[in-house]
């Protein structure tokens, strides 16, 4: 008959192996996660990924980091950005009709010739952006951040601006239609040739 003392080594021994087992299986898991990390059609969700006309609709990308990504011609139409990181990123040509990009890092980014129309912009931080001919028809950039952004031939058409920042931002030829500007400031803009500006924007501006 054996020993309580023997049963209970057995018993002790039987309990390190499993919490031994369970561990390595976790750290293993862990591994595995770094090893693989989210891919969407072909696109690995990380800063500076090369994803040049890649389709991301209606991809779940909220608070990922895509900082320094190249996401030229990319499809992101309603695709969910908020809160993720697209510092530097470019996405020159993207659509990116009806995204979330609510509460979006993205300075410096460029949106040149991009598609935002009807994008969710609200609290985006987009400040040395540039959306050069970019079109915002009925945008949302309620309380955006874009100081010192560039705007120029930019359509923004019914788009709610109100509360935003345009902190030394450059609107040259720009087509603004129909926005909400309630409580949005436009200190030091330059609006040379820009149509639908309120007149007392051109206030002290040289042609």
């Amino acid at each position: 008959m054996p020993s309580p003392m023997n049963a209970l080594t057995r018993l002790l021994g039987g309990v390190l192996l499993s919490l031994l087992g369970a561990a390595a299986s976790a750290q293993d898991s862990a591994a595995g996660d770094a090893r693989e990390p989210m891919a969407v059609n072909g696109c690995h969700i990380w800063p500076h990924a090369r994803c040049r006309g890649a389709d991301l609709r209606h991809a779940n990308l909220a608070g990922q980091d895509l900082a320094g990504a190249d996401l030229t011609g990319a499809d992101l139409s309603r695709a969910d950005l908020r809160g993720a990181n697209l510092a530097g990123a470019v996405l020159d040509g993207a659509n990116l009709t009806g995204a979330r990009l609510n509460k979006v890092n993205a300075p410096a980014a460029t949106f040149r010739g991009a598609r935002l129309i009807a994008a969710d912009l609200e609290f985006a931080r987009v400040m040395r952006a540039d959306f050069s001919d970019a079109d915002l028809t009925a945008a949302n950039l309620e309380a955006a951040r874009a100081n010192f952004a560039w705007f120029p031939r930019a359509r923004l058409v019914s788009a709610n601006l109100q509360e935003a920042k345009f902190v030394s931002v450059n609107f040259e030829n720009a087509f603004i239609e129909g926005s909400v500007l309630r409580f949005a400031i436009f200190p030091d803009g330059y609006f040379k040739g820009c149509t639908g500006c309120p007149k007392d924007w051109y206030a002290n501006q040289s042609e």
